[in-house]
Parts: structure tokens; sequence; C-alpha cells
């Protein structure tokens, strides 16, 4: 049965640049890539080499400790490189697109009539897999778990966040082939988070979902938060999360029997020109999507997500592997005449520090500027003003820079990962680096813990 949770804490953000509801298309991208560093905890053995043909759908690379696990290529075509780092670590394995080379055919089925084994099997083999991650610690998945539950949030409420409402518009049938596939791999619900307003009637009547509506302030639309006020995750427990985006390409490939990465990208941010949605595909070069859609004049940040979790990147670089959305936004390393000193009518403040908050609605051109360095990190209660769940985030944060694994336990770290405290980092007054910290206390937990 559904219900109604209303949240008050929070900070919606109000940033120039939001995409306008208009889809164009954009000259499909020469080259693609895959990036190890878009996975957590991911340590990837590469399945090809330099020259090597490869199909839409074939591996690139496996995880060392989970090698059933496959990230497989978005497109057919020859890979250019695999493009290697510091002690040879594989930074990205890049594809030179070739449409004569096809894809691989991993059979139409209905997942309704096949086993969770079956079904697991082909999300496996299919590079599917690396969509769904776990809770606690956000990372890729467990082929071998069994969830409790599994969230699915269909909205976003991050700064310029793409409306998935639009995206999704005309693609239920495969959404709802997306949750009947997932429906095989747990024994309990899937919760499908919807917005109060929410104007898709088709989505309401997806089927082998409960669905719960949210109201309120970002991070509303974050699935951690949700899982927090519809069904917590308990010590010993483990939730599945998948974006609502990602259960079509689940659906498309039951239906069709092919791998099919297509997808709408939000493109927004104050120094585009002209912010909208382009289709393209997963892992695509950022010029093909960039290339004179950007103002001239300023110094840019390109960040391949939100403003607030995303990647900072470059226009030769490529579309993260989660991602659907590209903001770019001033680097804000200009001089800024007199600094605080001024009243601060056109300058956006979280704490009501300048004139500007006496126009709520109003939206500022925020640059990637963090106004300082990092100081002493003492209790202000800022944290508490935008987290909506029952946790006490600076004893958190302070006990993983402590590493004191008992209190990080009994603290919540289960409960969250970064893009639930990435509010906190905006607010921070001590200017800590709540994102970075926090993976790091996840990352000694999984270390201890497992």
């Amino acid at each position: 049965m559904s219900k109604t949770i209303k949240l008050k804490k929070g900070l919606n953000i109000k940033i120039k640049g939001k995409a306008e509801l208009v889809l164009e298309t954009v000259a499909a991208a020469d080259v693609y890539a895959l990036k190890p560093t878009d996975f957590k905890g991911l340590t990837p053995k590469p399945c090809v080499k330099s020259g090597q043909a490869v199909k839409a759908g074939e591996p690139l690379f496996y995880d060392k400790y989970n090698p059933e696990v496959f990230y497989v290529s978005p497109v057919g075509g020859n890979v250019l490189d695999v493009k290697r780092g510091e002690r040879r670590r594989i930074l990205e394995v890049i594809v030179q697109a070739d449409a004569s080379r096809g894809a691989v055919d991993f059979g139409k089925a209905d997942p309704q009539k096949l086993s969770s084994d079956e079904v697991r099997k082909i999300l496996l083999k299919s590079g599917m897999w690396p969509f769904i991650k776990r809770r606690p610690y956000g990372v890729v998945a467990y082929q071998h778990e069994t969830p409790k539950s599994i969230f699915i949030s269909g909205f976003d409420t991050a700064p310029l966040a793409p409306d998935c409402e639009f995206i999704l518009n005309g693609q239920e049938k495969e959404f709802q082939t997306g949750v009947n596939a997932l429906s095989r791999l747990t024994l309990g619900k899937i919760y499908l988070g919807l917005p109060v307003n929410t104007a898709n009637n088709g989505y309401k009547k997806i089927e082998n979902v409960e669905i719960n509506y949210f109201d309120g302030p970002h991070p509303a639309g974050n699935v951690g938060v949700q899982i927090h006020h519809t069904d917590p995750i308990n010590k010993g427990e483990v939730i599945w999360t998948i974006n609502p985006l990602d259960v079509v390409f689940i659906g498309r490939l039951f239906e069709t029997g092919n791998v099919d990465f297509s997808r709408i990208v939000a493109l927004t941010g104050s120094e585009v020109e002209k912010p909208r949605y382009y289709r393209t595909i997963l892992g695509a070069r950022l010029d093909s999507i960039l290339d004179g859609k950007l103002k001239t004049g300023k110094k840019q940040r390109i960040i391949s997500g939100n403003p607030l979790t995303g990647t900072q990147t470059e226009i030769d670089s490529y579309l993260g592997f989660y991602d659907s959305q590209i903001t770019v936004i001033p680097e804000g390393d200009e001089y800024d005449f007199m600094g605080w000193a001024m009243p601060g009518c056109s300058v956006y403040s979280a704490s009501h520090t300048f004139l500007s908050s006496l126009f709520p609605q109003k939206e500022y051109e925020l640059t990637a500027n963090i106004h300082g360095g990092e100081r002493a990190f003492i209790v202000t209660g800022q944290y508490e003003k935008v987290l909506p769940m029952d946790l006490y985030p600076v004893h958190l944060i302070k006990s993983i820079i402590a590493n004191d694994v008992d209190k990080m336990e009994q603290l919540g770290i289960y409960e969250v990962v970064e893009e639930d405290m990435a509010l906190c980092e905006f607010v921070c007054t001590s200017k800590i680096k709540v994102q970075e910290v926090l993976r790091k206390g996840i990352n000694t937990m999984i270390k201890e813990l497992g």
C-alpha cells in the first residue's frame, strides 16, 4: 500500500541553467570508453587488448575479486587503447565505434518465465549487473546475495537534475520488463519512489512494485533517503538500488536480446548556451555533445553528473557510466572585489549571510569556487538541517576521521553514501570534504568487516 512521506529538512539550490524540455539528437561519437574509476572498489582485469575487434555487449574487463561480473562495450568496434595510470592501473578502455561489428545476441526472454538463477546469469553476461548497487557501501551488488528489497527512485531533486519523467516518457513497456526481471532477484518488495506531483500516469500503473510518494526539498529524490523512511537497513541486511534509466536498459535486453545503451542526457549549467536534452550512448566522448554549445569568455568546469556529486572532467573525456547529466559552470577563479564585505545581492548563501536571502526564488550563477580552505571542524547544526535522516552526521564524520570502526557502525555508516551527505559538504562552514571522508570510512568498513 502506497504512502506519502513529507520531508522538511533539505535544501533546493537555485542554479541557472536548468535544461528545457526539448530533445535533440547529436552526431554519434566516434569513440566511447568504459572507465573502471566509475565503480567503487573495483579491481579491473582486462579481457581485450589494443586493436581487438569487439561487439556491443562483449566484455572489456571484469572484477578481479568477482570474475563473474563483466563490464561490456557499449558499442561495436575496435579497441583503440587500454589506458593505464600509476602502477599500471586501468583508467579507460577506449573503443572506436564501428556499427558493422554488430552486437552479442543474448536471446529474447520473458523474465517472469525464468528462474532467479537464469535472470542473474543473463544480467551478468550482458554487463547489466553493474547497474545494480548494494546498500550498505554503495558498490556494485554482490552476485550471490539475495537482497531483502530493491529500491528505484523515479525522480531526482539534485541541482539542475534531469527530469526523469521526460526522459522515460514512452518507455513504460521496457521499464515494466526491467522491473519484472528485478522481481526475480528478491523475495521482498521492489519500492518505486515518485514525487507527489508526478504527471506520468504510466508509471503509476507499473506492476510488481510498491509505490511511495515523497514531498520535500533535495535530497528527497535520493534513494538512500527513501530507504531510510520506508525500509531502513539494519546490521547484516542488504538492499539493492538501481536508477530508473538503467531499469530501461535491462528491459531492452530482455525485449530484444541485445544490449542497447542509448540514453538521453541533460546538458545543464549557466555556461551552456541552450541547456536541453540530447540523445547519445553511454560512454560517449563529451565533445560529441559539447562542441559549439558552450559560452565563451570564462574558464569553465565540466562535470559528468550534477554539481554536488559529479566528477570533474574535460571535454575530451567520456560520459560516466551512471551519469545522465553533464553540467558546465564557471570555474570561479576570477578576483572577487571586496569578497564577503559586499552586501551580496547576487551571491547565493545557504546560511542567509547575504541580502540575496530576501529573494528565495532567484536563480544564481554558482561557480566551483569553495571560498576558503579547510578549517576547524566544529558543531554548528548545519548538517542536521539538510539531512532528513535520523542520524548524527557530524559525529559520524568525526568517527571516520578518528578511524573508530565501532563508532562508525553505531552512528549509521551502513545507511549513507556520498550523495546522501553531499549537501552537508555544500553548507559546511569548516569546508570539510565530507564525501571524500565518507568514502574513506566505507572503504575501511569493507576492509574490516567485508
